[in-house]
């Protein structure tokens, strides 16, 4: 085979989602938070991981009913911070739900491509605070990578002796989709499959302090109104633990498996924000529907960044207007119903895609109403929306100026 042939391949491969791994602020599992997506039950509350009564900001997306012995074996809890138990609970569901046997695989059949945000924040946390008040002989050694952005990849890789290509993608929110988009590239290269997107949590005082930093996030105490993307009144962003991890593998080897596969990855593109701030969130929706082979005409429903700040609602809506038209095209942001869960926003908007392809729903926006007038987009909101979908296009915003853009559609 010569190299002009493989690189042919490896551009047609066809790369599928086989299986997804839900951990959300409101439910733990793919089929609980979907329905609460559908519901519009949210999980935006008052913290209680720490005492939030001394800072501005005490709402958070909080996941409630995790109790970490119950999912993580004792050896490693020691070792782990809690977005690394978050992941690997993921990443077990999802390899459950594509029918995957580790132990049955090849040993460099597999690799993991996650996202992080800012590494193990919590973990890193309890190490300092024995570090000031005892010394550096209470320090852990495991603090050498347990606060490490690669840290929920190298954990995955170890738990299910995964040898194949793997790595970590750093930027911010943005990073759920710039995972898969790497994930994919393996999978076209010939990897077996690999675990992708990602899961973040950093609801600890050392963390919140990085995130209330610059001012970005709500200071209101409702849960209800504190997090309105798109609202005249939108006061701010609201930060969350969880995400989601999918596995991603070729439609070939899905069929030859028996695979009924969610959707496609038929797109992925990324751009930076220059020094002047304009936005290239549009730039990469397009870079995204080309690389798909697919025109704006051709898309069905939008899964919003939705940053609840106005200026950026309204650079978001005003691309969206320039893709598809005012009013063109469905928008959605489940995201209302979390929080924006920095890497793990992605993977999460990823899978409701996914979801509400094999299902032919839209799920809503809750809590805004109707959209601002300087947003002129079809927002879904209050209720899921019956709809013909074969295409859905999920964008994604870093703090930075970093932008993704992800197309999903119905497997062929």
């Amino acid at each position: 085979m010569t190299a002009a042939t493989m690189t042919t391949e490896a551009m047609t491969t066809e790369a599928v989602v086989t299986g997804i791994g839900v951990t959300a602020p409101n439910g733990l599992g793919t089929q609980t938070w979907w329905d609460a997506v559908l519901q519009g039950r949210s999980g935006i509350r008052p913290i209680t991981r720490f005492d939030a009564s001394g800072y501005p900001v005490r709402l958070a997306g909080e996941i409630t009913d995790f109790v970490d012995e119950e999912h993580i074996p004792s050896r490693l809890l020691p070792q782990t911070d809690r977005m690394t138990r978050l992941s690997l609970v993921a990443a077990q569901e999802a390899l459950a739900d594509a029918g995957v046997v580790p132990a049955e695989l090849e040993r460099y059949h597999a690799g993991v491509v996650t996202a992080s945000s800012a590494g193990g924040f919590e973990f890193g946390q309890r190490e300092l605070q024995a570090l000031w008040s005892k010394g550096g002989p209470y320090v852990s050694a495991y603090q050498s990578f347990a606060w490490f952005y690669a840290v929920n990849s190298g954990q995955i890789s170890i738990r299910h002796d995964f040898r194949g290509p793997s790595g970590v993608l750093v930027t911010e929110q943005a990073g759920g989709l710039d995972a898969v988009g790497q994930a994919r590239r393996h999978v076209r290269k010939g990897v077996g499959l690999v675990v992708t997107g990602g899961v973040d949590a950093s609801l600890c005082p050392w963390g919140w302090a990085a995130q209330i930093s610059d001012g970005r996030l709500s200071t209101r105490t409702d849960p209800a109104t504190a997090y309105r993307p798109f609202s005249a009144d939108a006061s701010g962003q609201v930060s969350g633990e969880g995400g989601a991890l999918l596995v991603l593998e070729s439609a070939d080897e899905a069929r030859r498996r028996g695979r009924r596969p969610y959707g496609t990855i038929a797109g992925c593109a990324a751009t930076f924000d220059p020094p002047s701030g304009e936005s290239r969130l549009g730039r990469a929706a397009e870079l995204a529907l080309a690389d798909a082979g697919l025109s704006p005409q051709d898309v069905d429903l939008v899964f919003a960044d939705a940053s609840g700040v106005r200026a950026e609602d309204r650079a978001e809506a005003a691309a969206l207007a320039g893709l598809f038209g005012v009013r063109g095209v469905p928008v959605t942001a489940p995201k209302a119903t979390v929080g924006r869960l920095s890497s793990g926003a992605g993977g999460l908007d990823l899978a409701a895609a996914l979801l509400a392809l094999r299902h032919q729903i839209i799920p809503p926006t809750v809590n805004v109403g109707q959209p601002a007038d300087d947003c002129p987009i079809d927002l879904v909101t209050d209720r899921p929306r019956a709809a013909r979908l074969r295409v859905a296009l999920v964008l994604a915003r870093g703090r930075g100026g970093f932008n993704a853009a992800t197309v999903v559609r119905t497997a062929s």
